[in-house]
């Protein structure tokens, strides 16, 4: 063989090396969303079995909101199922997009479970409310963490599968960039709160 034959070996095999490299980070990456999503998946489990109980101590004292009661667990209901959508693909930004969406309705849905519990004095004071509240508010604290830490897997993701050279691997192999969970609160919710005297 002449040594051009040796040298075009060679560059092959460097970039065969190369690619395979990248192609193996980006799958590490990709697994390291996925997990990322688990530990979101393991609060909103919580949080969905949360609230039945929060909505039966409710009922209780609430006869005259059934419909606020019924708000709650039928977005209990569809958010568990985009839950389900997105645990299967966590990468894909359908899926990621419709969990936030029906996270948002679910979350919409408990505030105002909240504010009308809030007209119930007796309710307020129940011990099994109290404590689940203070629960939900834990969990909630929980998912705000394990969102923070999913955007940072998927933020990782994309700057490696989308600064040169990587990006002709990522092309290459089909690698989409992942989504970015947002935050599930309202604009109203986000905002600062406002103080007259």
């Amino acid at each position: 063989m002449s040594m051009t034959t040796w040298v075009v070996i060679g560059v092959l095999a460097v970039v065969g090396l190369w690619a395979m490299s990248v192609y193996n980070r980006l799958v590490e990456l990709r697994n390291r969303i996925a997990n990322a999503f688990g530990q979101i998946d393991v609060q909103l489990k919580r949080r969905y079995d949360l609230i039945p109980n929060l909505v039966e101590v409710a009922r209780g004292y609430m006869q005259h909101e059934a419909a606020t009661l019924e708000a709650v667990i039928k977005a209990r209901g569809q958010a568990q199922g985009a839950a389900a959508t997105a645990r299967a693909a966590p990468t894909n930004a359908g899926a990621v997009g419709a969990l936030a969406v029906a996270e948002g309705v679910l979350g919409g849905s408990l505030g105002r479970l909240m504010v009308v519990a809030e007209a119930y004095p007796e309710l307020k004071a129940d011990a099994t409310m109290q404590s689940l509240s203070e629960e939900l508010a834990s969990t909630e604290n929980r998912l705000g963490f394990a969102r923070q830490a999913f955007n940072d897997q998927a933020l990782d993701f994309n700057n490696a599968a989308q600064q040169f050279p990587a990006l002709i691997v990522a092309r290459l192999f089909g690698f989409t960039p992942a989504p970015m969970l947002e935050s599930t609160r309202s604009e109203e919710e986000r905002s600062a709160p406002q103080v007259k005297f």
